[in-house]
């Protein structure tokens, strides 16, 4: 019998919002001081460099702008779901060999700022956030297009942390939504009861088939921190690396992910 999925969980359009624009300006401070010689670095993402990067941020972030633009589709009910979603399964385990963007290179600072005013201008900071936007992945409301782009923000940013040796930070509240988003889907993905994930503070989530624990401590758990996840749920890093060296604890004959890692479609 296919195990019966559990309700979606729901965010609170404020706070993500509000997320949104923390980690955003995280970066944006943090580009305010690169130097040429950072922007032209090489980034994990195939020939992307730092500027690639940089820019892709804010244009992802744009996207939401340019989403509200557009008349709104028709409901009542979205086409596509938060668990749905392909970009948080898919357009970030990157193919090592893409080629960069080939796009005109624009004015970072400029591009940073037009997109955080038009953001503050169309997201409203009041409201349900169940407004439809047209997508490119089919029609989503509002407030579950910016958990989206929780993700596409945390991840990048440890991008960007990665590529430059830096220490940019991750605002806590998205960090919790992009973690509990991909925690969410790995459970969608591989339904069942038999393994607890575990990624405190944020996240606990039960998959895969088989004996469903009820009581007690399950016999199956693995936990991890929020970085470490993520990097593991968008192929950052590998489930056998992560093992050994201790970023990740895995008990019980069946606590191995490996086989559903990096998360996909």
């Amino acid at each position: 019998m296919t195990p019966a999925k559990k309700r979606p969980r729901a965010y609170d359009h404020l706070r993500t919002r509000t997320a949104v624009l923390a980690q955003y300006a995280h970066v944006r401070d943090a580009v305010r001081s690169l130097t040429p010689d950072q922007l032209a670095r090489p980034t994990r993402l195939g020939d992307w460099t730092v500027h690639d990067l940089v820019a892709h941020i804010a244009q992802g972030l744009g996207s939401v702008s340019r989403d509200l633009a557009l008349p709104e589709p028709p409901g009542p009910k979205p086409a596509t779901t938060l668990l749905e979603w392909p970009p948080a399964v898919a357009a970030f385990v990157r193919d090592p060999e893409a080629p960069a963007p080939a796009a005109a290179r624009p004015d970072l600072l400029a591009l940073y700022e037009q997109v955080e005013a038009a953001f503050l201008a169309d997201v409203p900071a009041t409201g349900t956030g169940d407004r439809l936007l047209p997508t490119l992945v089919g029609s989503m409301r509002l407030t579950d297009y910016l958990v989206t782009r929780t993700v596409e923000l945390i991840v990048h940013t440890d991008d960007l942390n990665e590529a430059l040796d830096a220490e940019i930070p991750y605002d806590r509240q998205a960090l919790a939504a992009c973690t509990r988003l991909l925690a969410d889907t790995l459970a969608d993905r591989a339904p069942g009861g038999s393994v607890e994930v575990r990624v405190p503070p944020f996240a606990v989530v039960q998959c895969i088939g088989g004996p469903k624990h009820t009581r007690g401590t399950p016999p199956n758990v693995v936990e991890t921190s929020p970085l470490t996840w993520i990097r593991l749920a968008t192929g950052r890093t590998e489930w056998a690396r992560a093992l050994e060296e201790a970023k990740v604890s895995a008990s019980g004959e069946r606590a191995d992910l490996a086989a559903l890692l990096p998360l996909r479609a």
